[in-house]
């Protein structure tokens, strides 16, 4: 297989910059203008949390990872892919959870755009060229995290809904919010930690896709735990109480999740920014896999 550089399509380029400058919009307003969300008292400081983690931290790394990316950077791909998963994340949760307001249309295109942008980059990325440029990395230890982190988030989310379901009420958190359900538990127990098990299993079997899911994972693993604790500052501010192994858990997977990924990044070969194709063919896949 001929080697050529990775690269950003032009069109992914464009929607990259107009989610740079949506998500700006949006954290610019939240976080500034006065009394502009009009959700209850126990989720403003989750929102302001993200906005302000968004604002100060993703968007910075997706214009740089963004910018290498397009100079043929592999490291910047995984990056930039990464950070667009965060941001799906985000806009999602935004779209379905806060309060209506005049920033709606603006939630709405983020998610389209996220997610398009992040399959449409996911797809073109040459798993086994990535699988191939990490050598020996060994994966003992992002197979053991990822599990870890699976067990424990649902372990913390399941304590709050179980008890709830066998009682016919509703979590405290969702009840203090003001919502039917939880956006949050939806898309950690039904996208995120089944996304953070196959990672795993993949990555024990040597598989290419699992060294690709495991990179962006991280990525968006870090980029969210640092949000989580952003939140918690905002809400032990606020007056409200932030139980401890929270802050504990999540610190603990923000630190790990970062050393892992700046580890893996790191262990990319010094010719992966250079040499990487942007895509394997079926046959390589196959053989690679």
């Amino acid at each position: 297989m001929t080697s050529s550089r990775v690269s950003v399509p032009r069109p992914y380029v464009f929607s990259s910059l107009a989610i740079l400058a949506l998500a700006a919009l949006a954290t610019g307003v939240g976080l500034f203008v006065p009394e502009f969300y009009r959700d209850a008292p126990a989720l403003l400081p989750q929102v302001y949390g993200q906005d302000l983690l968004t604002l100060l931290v993703a968007l910075p790394m997706l214009a740089a990872s963004l910018y290498f990316a397009t100079r043929g950077s592999l490291r910047g791909y995984v990056v930039w892919l990464g950070v667009l998963g965060y941001l799906l994340y985000t806009y999602a949760s935004y779209s379905f959870m806060t309060a209506f307001n005049e920033l709606y249309l603006v939630y709405t295109t983020l998610l389209w755009l996220t997610l398009v942008t992040f399959v449409g980059g996911l797809v073109r990325l040459d798993a086994v060229a990535l699988k191939r440029s990490l050598g020996d990395l060994p994966v003992r230890s992002y197979v053991l995290f990822q599990g870890l982190l699976v067990a424990l988030i649902a372990l913390l989310w399941l304590a709050e809904i179980l008890p709830a379901i066998f009682d016919g009420t509703t979590p405290p958190s969702v009840a203090e919010a003001g919502l039917p359900t939880s956006v949050i538990y939806a898309l950690d127990l039904g996208v995120v930690l089944p996304a953070f098990a196959l990672s795993a299993y993949w990555l024990w079997r040597r598989r290419a896709w699992g060294y690709v899911f495991t990179a962006v994972l991280l990525v968006k693993a870090t980029t969210l735990g640092l949000a989580v604790l952003a939140m918690a500052y905002f809400m032990i501010r606020a007056g409200s109480a932030v139980p401890l192994p929270q802050i504990v858990i999540f610190g603990a997977l923000t630190l790990v999740s970062g050393t892992l990924l700046g580890r893996l990044l790191l262990s990319l070969s010094p010719n992966a920014d250079s040499e990487s194709p942007p895509r394997a063919s079926t046959s390589d896949a196959g053989s690679e896999s």
